[in-house]
């Protein structure tokens, strides 16, 4: 059955040990000292390494290297007699850019396609009949194949709340006075970004995409690729030669698909250069600074080593540009654990590194005979160091009370798994997704060619049901559409966190997502699984951003901001716990997920400083990770900048993640049942109900490693809940957003039949 196993709370005693052993986690003398789990924690905190070595092969490669007849994925295929796989491996060699594992690879008579050295990862092309022998390497983590990515398929500043005297006000197509997200970096990990685009330019018309470069390099059709270069030193020729061959400045079209720059619009669009019959599209940030890399091509498919390479590069730059927020409306099916998924590991980096990671749910809410599943967010929104987004229908008003989540968007628990130690397969089961935003009819920019009105591939293939609609002019450089999906709801979100980050430059990754949630508006009906804490709240967000300390980041950095030490800015008071968007008063849910599987709650989160807000450990049930990255140094290198590797061990001391005062709310919710309505599947509202009348359970030392809101595997049946084991598609299909119904894409509302 489904259980709420029963968490238990040690008590740390003796605080002075506790201050020293969390100011050991918080510091970077952990990997200076080139510290190193014994074995028997390893198998205990970090599950994918005590297991028999075969099972490092992911379940989809396993079953595509049993099967005799043809190959049925576009990762493999008969080459010169041989069946061949297009692979991604992972490794914790000592030795970022792998060469021992890579001459083994050679000697076998496989390619290597592309290294990534950031995160110690290979994309291989060798023979099937050679994988598993390959996964007895002790320098082997896992191997998956190169699995196809897709894209995940203003009205937007009045929903969310942008529009409110906290945030930005007076807002019109050509002026405003707020909160604009000037100065922050949002890098659009996608289809490309259309360059020419008004949407795309400052209050002087000057460009606000930065730069604009194309990662395709591997590719599944020609099975073709090349090294990357992975020793791109800071000022060296390598590095420069690199960024010119990546450079996409130039295309004609940078957004051949027309993903992109929609996603990017709905972030961080400016309507202030439109003509006057133009509607407003007015994006979340419409300041920020856009960094487009492309890692889809002009039919909106790419290829997981592709999507690595992106993000290598971003959090390269992330520290010289100040990107500080990175935008995935594009997944990979996996039924990995977020342990062991390359795409998850590589998004972990880059909140390691500070940058905050929004991603798209997925647009699998339904099966197809339109029944609602559980189980269906794919990498890398799996992972818990991610904010991954639901959609919401706002029913084409600005007014908050009639919203619903949309029938279409993906639900949580995450079902990716490991094999444990006796061969029994363990899923991750984490509560996702965080908090859902508005994704029905989202109005933002449709890519042309940079000279003519030559539609790029998505308007021009659905002309009718995108851009006809809005029965506006369509001149060049001002083109729109609407869209609808995760992949739109997410770009709100990324543009909220760049407000956020401009109000605080001192929040970390974990507590932008805290603030995001424990402001959010619960939705009446949606449970956790359905809408996480609930809708957005730009106003609450922003609000909460202001009342704290501007200097978080540093100080945890440093390790001088001690466990249960405030956090409130100087003269600064917690703000009011409700927010009025359009006339409209609601109390903020105060839900907050910590744990990958735990509800938790209460002021003390932000007003003392709680752990788990350090960027470099990741928590998800039993197992907690320190995720350390080294930079390049030397003449001429500014400090702590460029990134050079990433490394990711488990921690094995007995250390409390959060302090007294804060509140445990799932310890509320009951047994999970969803015919019941408990555990997690509780209606948000009414967990946010008592949690606003002052149930739960306070803390009153701090909380250790525990279980939370754990969903075991037997209920299905009783229950007649679709729960979903992994989104095992034909030939590996990613949470697309297809061009076609079956794929996912939500055309219009007209598609949503099961919509109230």
């Amino acid at each position: 059955m489904f259980s709420l196993l029963t968490p238990y709370i040690v008590l740390i005693e003796r605080r002075r040990l506790a201050r020293r052993l969390l100011a050991a986690i918080t510091s970077f003398a952990i990997a200076a000292a080139g510290f190193a789990p014994t074995l028997a924690h390893a198998r205990k905190n970090a599950p994918d390494r005590g297991f028999d070595r075969v099972h490092k092969v992911a379940r989809d490669l396993g079953d595509e290297l049993e099967e005799t007849a043809m190959p049925k994925r576009r990762w493999s295929r008969h080459v010169g007699g041989h069946k061949m796989v297009q692979a991604v491996i992972v490794s914790d060699s000592s030795d970022p850019e792998m060469h021992a594992l890579r001459a083994h690879i050679e000697r076998l008579g496989g390619r290597v396609l592309a290294v990534h050295a950031f995160v110690r990862a290979l994309t291989v092309q060798i023979k099937a009949s050679d994988v598993r022998s390959l996964a007895q390497r002790d320098d082997v983590v896992s191997i998956s194949p190169n699995r196809e990515t897709r894209r995940s398929a203003s009205t937007v500043e009045s929903i969310t709340g942008a529009l409110t005297t906290k945030v930005r006000k007076n807002s019109t197509k050509t002026s405003y006075e707020g909160l604009d997200g000037s100065g922050v970096g949002i890098a659009i990990l996608d289809s490309g970004v259309m360059r020419s685009h008004l949407a795309f330019t400052d209050a002087a018309g000057a460009k606000r995409i930065k730069r604009h470069v194309t990662m395709l390099n591997t590719s599944l059709s020609a099975w073709t690729g090349s090294y990357s270069t992975y020793s791109l030193a800071p000022n060296s020729t390598t590095l420069a030669n690199y960024e010119a061959a990546i450079d996409n400045s130039g295309s004609a079209m940078q957004d051949g698909y027309g993903h992109g720059t929609h996603v990017a619009s709905v972030a961080a669009g400016s309507s202030r250069f439109y003509a006057t019959s133009t509607p407003d599209a007015t994006g979340v940030a419409p300041d920020a600074n856009l960094y487009d890399v492309k890692v889809l091509g002009d039919d909106g498919t790419g290829t997981l080593s592709d999507a690595l390479e992106g993000i290598a590069w971003i959090v390269y730059h992330a520290k010289e540009y100040n990107i500080r927020v990175m935008n995935v409306s594009l997944a990979a099916d996996s039924t990995e654990s977020w342990q062991t998924d390359p795409l998850c590991a590589a998004v972990r980096s880059a909140a390691a590194a500070g940058i905050t990671v929004v991603v798209a749910a997925g647009n699998f809410g339904l099966t197809s005979n339109g029944t609602e599943v559980y189980g269906r967010i794919g990498s890398p929104g799996i992972d818990p160091s991610v904010i991954t987004v639901g959609a919401v229908n706002f029913k084409n008003t600005v007014a908050r009370g009639d919203d619903s989540v949309n029938n279409f968007s993906s639900r949580g628990p995450t079902r990716g798994g490991y094999i444990d130690g006796s061969g029994v397969r363990r899923v991750d089961n984490l509560l996702k997704p965080d908090l859902v935003a508005p994704g029905n009819r989202m109005l933002g920019a449709a890519a042309t060619s940079n000279t003519s009105t030559a539609w790029s591939r998505l308007p021009a293939l659905y002309y009718s049901t995108l851009v006809a609609p809005l029965n506006v002019p369509q001149p060049l450089q001002q083109t729109h559409m609407w869209m609808s999906g995760t992949s739109i709801a997410a770009p709100t979100v990324a543009g909220a966190a760049a407000l956020m980050l401009q109000a605080n430059p001192g929040l970390t990754p974990p507590l932008v997502k805290a603030i995001l949630q424990y402001s959010a508006q619960p939705l009446p009906g949606a449970n956790l699984l359905q809408q996480g804490a609930g809708l957005l709240n730009v106003d609450g967000a922003v609000a909460l951003a202001k009342s704290l300390r501007t200097d978080i980041a540093s100080a945890i950095q440093s390790g001088s901001l001690a466990p249960g030490q405030s956090m409130l800015a100087t003269g600064a008071v917690f703000p009011a716990t409700s927010s009025t968007i359009n006339g409209t008063s609601f109390n903020w849910s105060r839900i907050v997920f910590a744990g990958g599987s735990r509800v938790v709650s209460g002021q003390a989160l932000f007003t003392k400083y709680q752990p788990l807000w350090d960027p470099r450990l990741v928590w998800a049930n039993d197992i907690v990770r320190y995720q350390s990255i080294s930079y390049w140094s030397g003449y001429g290198i500014a400090t702590s900048t460029f990134a050079k590797s990433w490394y990711e061990q488990p921690l094995y001391w007995y250390q409390p993640l959060l302090t007294s005062g804060v509140v445990r709310a799932d310890m509320l919710t009951g047994t999970s049942s969803k015919v019941g309505k408990t555990g997690v599947f509780i209606p948000t509202a009414t967990l946010s109900g008592w949690l606003v009348s002052g149930s739960g359970l306070v803390l009153s030392e701090g909380l250790v490693l525990s279980e939370g809101l754990v969903l075991s595997e037997g209920l299905v049946l009783s229950e007649g809940l679709v729960l979903s084991e992994g989104l095992v598609l034909s030939e590996g299909l990613v949470l697309s957003e297809g061009l076609v119904l079956s794929e996912g894409l939500v055309l219009s509302e007209r598609v949503e039949q099961g919509e109230p």
